[in-house]
């Protein structure tokens, strides 16, 4: 089993007989596998859909920040940026710029901070990665300092005091991951076995951290949220 798009190269390198079941941004656009429908090789496992996560983040937070014009991106150094360009160009139809900030380490996350408020960020999108949901809390700590509001990739990150998150939860995607681990423990190909994608998604809202960063959280989206921590 592998977590990542780094996670499941190295799988690959490592061996074309081995099962492996991969959680991954994009399987297909990261090429781990031929189709969602027919993998082909030796891996299968869960798709995020990214892309389309990633575009969604970015359109709730400009809701809660309807005058961002300027919001910092947080990557993962290690993952794919095949995605980059069309979160760039979604942005720029939303009138929002992104600075993209790769992050390897936690030592870059202080830099990363000071580059966004030196490039006037409004806004901060943390894209899904297992290397910044490791770093949530240091991420939420500094944008609390920054007074940044962010977009966080998993809904269990608003109960540490992120400000919102959209996206499947942790344990949707750990019993589609365990699903997938199943099958190919009962003898089915990964060349057979189509990839899954997350087909529920949660919005959760954190309305005591937008108000020590000045927000306020439109009513309908206090509605619509799944989860709403006062």
């Amino acid at each position: 089993m592998t977590f990542g798009g780094a996670a499941t190269a190295a799988a690959r390198n490592a061996t074309t007989k081995i099962p492996i079941v991969a959680v991954a941004d994009d399987l297909v656009a990261e090429g781990h596998v031929a189709s969602l429908a027919r993998p082909g090789g030796n891996v299968t496992g869960v798709s995020l859909l990214a892309t389309e996560l990633d575009l969604k983040r970015l359109e709730l937070l400009k809701q809660v920040v309807p005058s961002a014009s300027r919001v910092a991106v947080f990557k993962d150094a290690t993952t794919p940026s095949s995605h980059l360009a069309t979160l760039q160009a979604g942005g720029h139809a939303m009138g929002v710029t992104l600075q993209i900030l790769e992050i390897k380490k936690v030592e870059d996350l202080e830099g990363a901070f000071q580059a966004a408020r030196g490039w006037r960020a409004q806004g901060l999108n943390v894209l899904a990665s297992p290397l910044l949901n490791g770093l949530r809390r240091t991420i939420i700590e500094l944008a609390a300092r920054y007074r940044l509001p962010a977009m966080h990739q998993w809904p269990e990150s608003v109960r540490d005091g992120g400000l919102m998150a959209y996206g499947p939860t942790q344990t949707v995607l750990y019993q589609l991951t365990f699903a997938q681990l199943d099958k190919v423990l009962k003898g089915a190909k990964p060349s057979e076995l189509p990839v899954v994608q997350p087909a529920e998604f949660k919005l959760a809202l954190n309305v005591r951290t937008a108000k020590a960063l000045g927000l306020t959280v439109p009513p309908s989206m206090v509605s619509r949220a799944d989860q709403v921590i006062h």
